[in-house]
């Protein structure tokens, strides 16, 4: 008893030097109470700013403002009001044609309140109702012309005639007036700010639009609204849902975590720690001026996930050390010591991979980017820091630790290991590792060979971030329906000298382009300067459609261009806009148009006439394609040259890298396969996601890799190594790979469909990175480390093992 208590046991607090380990390890460990004091104070601080962050969103920031096609635009921008950030109102009279007084007067009234809500540009708003609206004409006294809606309108039949004839000369069906003039459009421009300075904000904008819609809408009133603004309201508003998700994601990862553990004071812990790492990071964005937008609200579960898989290592860890006696102080720190650069290197490698996505020019990238860079780097102070020492004050119950080692025991007690690992310890055997990297290699060169189908941009018309039978998508398909054109409009800018806009020579190049891009399959119509001057010198030669040309005669042509609409031209006569109606924005229509407007460019353009690219909706997101398609790849390259790096700083052996790395590309080429099945484009929102899966993929390789060299290096074979691993941390890996699947699994039923179908594929991609770091990982490292033969059962009587164990 002297004699015991004159040398106590090492697992003890008594026994242990507390002056051993790192300088970071004895600074945390011996200081407990301030760590936690630190955080507590921390946590309260970030809590009440996190109720500062706001939800919203810019169209500003969802555009590629450094490529040429955008800075075309944008130089431009005051005198191309309409063709960027619009929205699009259909008031549609379900009983008849808009010649109707009723229809007229509440047509009206909509007009007026839309024209006052904050963020209008009011001065280029156009309905039926706004004078910049008009009707052009010959008469035998020349030109002719005036407000669509004539200031003495009465509701009249006769004026209710005037303006069907109005409406005929305007060039306005298939524009503002549906083919079938059942229903007309109220074009809405939008301002980056409102007039108090303040970003617009699309949460209240939408709310507005909601509101009018529900006091207009009547029995034979239909209202539909579609627009970069409508959307991400319609996407904001279905956060709500969103949150319900994550909530039930959470609660299957706690659930799950628990049946492991079967400790409620450690599941608990884990996830208190991982929900604090989030409150840290929504309390750090309006500290740094970033505000949550619907791309980016998805990283701070992203940071749970992470924080989870972290958390449950440490857990584990420590968990084990208490099983085998030691005190919980002590196993606090023996786990520290033994997965903190493990873990640390990880989230390295993730927090690279989210600035990795910094290289793409598209601010609302950029901005997730950060986010979930510090995201990353709380977790540091939350999972690796704070967990393992509240761990060390509460501990783990004797169940949960005596559960843990129950494999460890079992072999101890000359009991056979468990069928499961001895299934994966045949991943260690060269006849099995030899026929996992050929499927390995399979898949990978099968999977390539699909993802070389994989599209750049939207697959489908409408909203692809919104279910097809969303209302949005509804409103859209009525828009192409009634207008024979979607909103997409794709407009082309011709800079020429002032003053020279309506030159022959001008306008005969433009005429020429016109005409070749109506014939492009995904065009539904045109509009442009030329295009009206051939319909005026019919007007003008009494309707004879041999007159249907581009008159060489500049006297006429200055006539008739004087009197055209000014969004044609510009105020200086410098500027022409050919304004191009698509059936849709799908990346394939866009593509072929963009090549096809560039060789005219190329073979057409001179010093004095530019024809540039490009302004409208369809114009703005071919230009993002471009920039998506140039990134994906780099994106991949920085991402994995950075991984690779730190996993050879951490390993220091280039035969354990690709160990490690390997399982990690087969998941990103197998990942881009699954969106070419599933018809999922690479556009802004789903962009980030492959650069996230390699992040938080490379967590389970490090875990697994860092054990199995750690016994190889002590001697082990690869077998033993291997299954050291897979009791200590490969159990967990594979925990929390299923678990989070499940959890994001279940996003598969959300009414957004960015959100479904980002759950597919964060599922996909934490399932088969633990498929790799516990199968192909070891099947690789029977080739590429150096280890010793197993001296542990033959491959045939493990078979025959796991046979009868089934």
């Amino acid at each position: 008893m002297n004699c015991a208590s004159r040398h106590p046991e090492p697992g003890s607090p008594d026994g242990f030097d507390p002056r051993s380990g790192s300088l970071t390890e004895r600074a945390l460990f011996n200081h407990r109470h301030w760590v936690l004091l630190l955080c507590l104070l921390t946590t309260l601080v970030l809590g009440w700013q996190s109720t500062r962050l706001e939800l919203n969103a810019s169209f500003e920031k969802m555009i590629p403002t450094g490529h040429p096609y955008i800075a075309n635009y944008l130089e431009r921008q005051k005198e191309l009001s309409g063709l960027g950030n619009t929205l699009r109102v259909a008031v549609a009279n379900s009983k008849g044609e808009i010649y109707d007084a009723a229809y007229l007067g509440t047509l009206q009234k909509l007009s007026e309140r839309i024209y006052l809500l904050p963020g209008v540009d009011r001065a280029y708003m156009k309905s039926l109702w706004t004078p910049a609206t008009r009707w052009v004409s010959v008469t035998e006294d020349g030109l002719d012309g005036g407000p669509v809606i004539p200031d003495d309108y009465n509701g009249s039949p006769e004026s209710l005639a005037e303006l069907r004839r109005n409406v005929q000369l305007s060039n306005e069906i298939g524009q503002l007036v549906a083919f079938d003039q059942r229903s007309s459009i109220i074009q809405v421009p939008l301002l980056a700010r409102t007039p108090d300075g303040k970003a617009l904000d699309y949460t209240v904008l939408a709310g507005q639009l909601e509101a009018l819609r529900a006091e207009f809408a009547s029995d034979g009133i239909d209202i539909h609204i579609t627009g970069f603004a409508k959307k991400v309201g319609d996407l904001i508003e279905g956060l709500q849902q969103i949150l319900l998700f994550f909530a039930v994601a959470i609660l299957i990862t706690t659930a799950v975590l628990y049946a492991y553990t079967r400790c409620v004071r450690s599941t608990l812990l884990v996830v208190i720690c991982s929900l604090v790492a989030v409150v840290w990071q929504l309390g750090l964005l309006p500290l740094l001026g970033f505000q949550l937008d619907p791309y980016s609200v998805l990283v701070p579960f992203l940071v749970f996930a992470i924080g989870m898989s972290h958390g449950a290592q440490k857990m584990n860890g420590i968990m084990q050390d208490i099983g085998r006696g030691m005190h919980r102080v002590v196993a606090a720190r023996f786990t520290f010591r033994r997965l903190f650069l493990a873990g640390l290197t990880a989230l390295l490698c993730d927090a690279v991979g989210f600035a990795v996505l910094m290289i793409i020019q598209i601010k609302v990238i950029q901005d997730l980017a950060i986010i979930a860079s510090i995201g990353v780097a709380v977790l540091i102070f939350t999972n690796l820091i704070l967990l393992p020492v509240l761990l060390s004050y509460f501990g783990v119950s004797p169940k949960a630790a005596e559960i843990s080692l129950r494999s460890e025991r079992a072999e101890e007690r000359g009991k056979a290991r468990h069928p499961f690992w001895r299934l994966l310890d045949l991943f260690t055997r060269k006849p099995w590792a030899r026929a996992c990297i050929g499927v390995s290699l399979v898949l990978a060169v099968l999977g390539f060979l699909v993802s070389l189908h994989l599209a750049i941009g939207d697959l489908d018309a409408g909203a692809p971030e919104l279910r097809a039978d969303s209302r949005y998508n509804r409103d859209d398909a009525f828009m192409t329906q009634a207008y024979g054109a979607s909103s997409d409009l794709f407009a082309i800018m011709v800079q020429t000298p002032a003053g020279a806009c309506a030159r022959y020579d001008v306008l005969r190049k433009v005429d020429e382009l016109d005409w070749q891009l109506r014939s492009l399959p995904g065009v539904d119509s045109t509009n442009s300067l030329a295009l009206l001057n051939r319909r005026m010198l019919v007007g003008l030669s009494e309707g004879n459609p041999k007159w249907y040309e581009l008159q060489n005669n500049q006297a006429m042509l200055n006539m008739i261009t004087a009197s055209a609409p000014r969004g044609l031209y510009n105020e200086s006569c410098n500027l022409l806009t050919l304004y191009v109606y698509l059936t849709d924005h799908k990346a394939e229509t866009l593509t072929r148009l963009v090549q096809h407007v560039e060789g005219f460019a190329a073979a057409n353009d001179t010093a004095e006439v530019k024809f540039l690219l490009a302004a409208g909706n369809a114009g703005i997101e071919a230009a993002t394609n471009i920039v998506v398609r140039e990134a994906n790849r780099e994106m991949l390259f920085w991402v994995y040259g950075a991984v690779i790096l730190l996993c050879l700083l951490t390993f220091r052996s280039w035969r354990a890298t690709v160990c490690a790395v390997i399982p990690l590309m087969l998941t990103s080429i197998l990942c881009e396969a699954l969106m070419v099945w599933l018809g999922i484009g690479v556009k802004v929102a789903t962009l980030p996601v492959i650069a996230l899966g390699v992040g938080i993929g490379v967590d389970y390789a490090l875990y697994v890799m860092s054990i199995l060299l750690a016994h190889l290096r002590q001697g082990a074979s690869l077998s033993e190594a291997y299954y050291r691993a897979l009791v200590s941390t490969g159990k967990v890996v594979m925990l929390t790979g299923v678990t989070l699947a499940i959890g994001v699994g279940t996003w598969m039923f959300s009414p957004i469909k960015f959100q479904a179908d980002m759950g597919v594929l964060l599922a996909f991609m934490f399932v088969w990175n633990m498929v790799g770091a516990l199968v192909l990982l070891p099947a690789l490292a029977r080739f590429l480390l150096p280890v010793r033969p197993a001296p542990l059962h033959s491959e045939s009587s493990v078979r025959q093992e796991i046979s009868h164990a089934s």
